[in-house]
């Protein structure tokens, strides 16, 4: 048991630095390429790739702890949008996703300045034990989950 603890705690530890990363590297190639930051939405897609026959008690448990969350950020103005889609027809398993999550972040300072949820999920989940055991089994039943920023191409511009 205390070794599953210890392989959770890594893996997560890994996918903060890699978000970490990538938001440095997002940032760096904004400014790089003259965006200006503060006045553009950042929009980023993030997909859901669930276990067999866990998709719809993955998006139950979406929408009952994680979308109040993504609700209650965009009536703060820290996001404009908030989105889901599932595919009709499937795809091959190595291309396959169950949901895909889009949001509008006011800028791309906004994704990723940090924001500490903690005190928000207090307020909106007072039984944190609840909430805890739901999150690690959102978690649990996922067998990929990747995040895409994302950007308008402009077909017209020459």
């Amino acid at each position: 048991m205390q070794q599953t603890s210890w392989v959770r705690t890594a893996l997560l530890l890994g996918l903060l630095i890699a978000a970490a990363v990538m938001a440095f590297s997002i940032l760096g190639h904004a400014r790089a390429q003259g965006m200006p930051l503060a006045d553009k939405p950042f929009v980023v897609e993030y997909y859901y790739k669930t276990k067999w026959g866990h998709a719809e008690e993955f998006i139950t448990l979406f929408k009952k702890n994680h979308y109040p969350v993504l609700k209650k950020e965009v009536e703060m103005g820290r996001m404009l949008k908030v989105s889901a889609v599932a595919p009709v027809y499937h795809t091959t398993e190595d291309g396959r996703w169950d949901y895909r999550v889009t949001i509008v972040y006011k800028n791309a300072a906004v994704a990723h300045d940090g924001y500490d949820s903690a005190s928000l999920l207090k307020q909106l989940f007072p039984d944190q034990e609840t909430y805890k055991k739901e999150e690690q089994r959102r978690f649990e039943i996922l067998d990929a989950h990747w995040d895409l920023p994302i950007k308008d191409v402009d077909l017209d511009a020459k």
